[in-house]
């Protein structure tokens, strides 16, 4: 067995093929917890007496980021740390993912919240996709309503706790996808606002953040499961549907035959993003004539998704 090229002592369980590091278990633990740490400090994601929520949808990214949260939290007693969880209304597989989220959160002693679609739109998912498929409306898939109203769902709900930021579990696997993605889409200039802590540009708007932007989604699952932490690991039912599922397959393979491909393509995100911010007009927001949320136009994006289908 190889030992841990950190300490020189442990025996190493895991190995880092970007960097060539060999870690034991404890070095591991600690390297993660130190880049999170590392990343907020980077980027600035939090003040000593942040009230802080973390979107907690019962997988293996948020509920490993309320766990370090919760540890790093500790050393700074004017901070508090709450959870949400957002009920989209998927039949057994959201209610298997409460059930954790519940679970880590009593354990941790986190306050939790849980908001729903019903509650909020007045439909769960599953309702809205039959819509969609009765409609036939191809323009959108089930990912693109739910991505939508799922983040207006956190917005208000993290609004209403009044919380000052809202933490979010997109690793660096989500990151670099939802680069590709806007490639792809042609609308290259959305990945100005792309990044670890969105600007504040709006009172309504609470200020989200991504502790995790910089590691890897197999480190924080294997993270999970050496400190055997407990989570949903079935993929949604829906996620088939969407084009990121084919993205994310693209970049593990090429991270598999080239090693860093992942960071080589934030890094690159980063560096280019000044000139891409410079280039975008700063958008001027308005209430949304409906239903009183910020928007660039008369109608924000999930009144006009929800008037699509003529639910509102």
């Amino acid at each position: 067995m190889s030992t841990c090229t950190l300490c020189e002592r442990g025996e190493a369980v895991f190995m880092r093929p970007y960097s060539g590091e060999k870690l034991c278990r404890r070095c591991f633990h600690k390297s993660i917890e130190n880049k999170v740490r590392a990343t907020i400090s980077r980027y600035e994601m939090f003040q000593p007496n942040d009230k802080i929520m973390v979107a907690v949808s019962g997988g293996k990214d948020s509920i490993t980021l309320l766990h370090i949260l919760s540890k790093i939290e500790k050393a700074f007693p004017e901070a508090t740390l709450c959870a949400v969880t957002v009920d989209e209304g998927i039949r057994s597989y959201r209610d298997e993912a409460l059930k954790f989220a519940v679970k880590n959160c009593r354990k941790l002693g986190v306050e939790h919240i849980v908001t729903s679609f019903k509650e909020r739109y007045g439909y769960k998912l599953d309702e809205l996709v039959s819509m969609i498929l009765e409609r036939s409306e191809k323009e959108l898939t089930p990912c693109s309503y739910c991505g939508v109203l799922r983040r207006r769902a956190l917005n208000t709900a993290a609004r209403e706790a009044g919380v000052d930021k809202l933490a979010t579990g997109h690793n660096l696997d989500d990151e670099t996808q939802t680069m590709i993605l806007n490639i792809l889409h042609g609308d290259a200039l959305r990945i100005a606002r792309v990044k670890p802590v969105l600007a504040m540009v709006h009172p309504k708007l609470i200020q989200r953040v991504k502790p995790f932007c910089m590691v890897p989604e197999r480190e924080i699952a294997f993270y999970a499961y050496l400190k055997k932490i407990e989570f949903q690991g079935i993929p949604c039912p829906y996620a088939r549907t969407a084009l990121r599922n084919d993205i994310r397959t693209m970049l593990n393979r090429m991270e598999k035959k080239h090693a860093g491909t992942k960071f080589a393509i934030f890094k690159s995100m980063e560096r280019v993003r000044p000139a891409l911010e410079a280039m975008v007009e700063e958008a001027k927001l308005q209430d949304c004539k409906r239903c009183g949320e910020p928007t660039v136009g008369e109608l924000c994006k999930p009144c006009q998704m929800l008037e699509k289908l003529s639910v509102l």
